[in-house]
């Protein structure tokens, strides 16, 4: 993943979880979100992204040779 992608998914991580904190979101769709969140931020950590694997998407630079 490149550092847009990684930060736009920070973002949004905390904004889900800064709604789901002050109640904004709740019940089922609140804990989804949550999750989602969760995920966002370990792939932003980790730098890959489990989907992009599969679907072989990259937002990385492209390598030539």
């Amino acid at each position: 993943m490149d550092s847009p992608d990684r930060v736009i998914r920070i973002l949004i991580a905390l904004v889900i979880i800064f709604l789901f904190i002050n109640h904004t979101i709740t019940g089922t769709w609140g804990f989804v979100l949550f999750a989602i969140a969760g995920i966002f931020l370990l792939t932003s950590f980790v730098g890959i992204c489990p989907l992009y694997s599969i679907f072989g998407f990259s937002s990385g630079k492209v390598k030539k040779d």
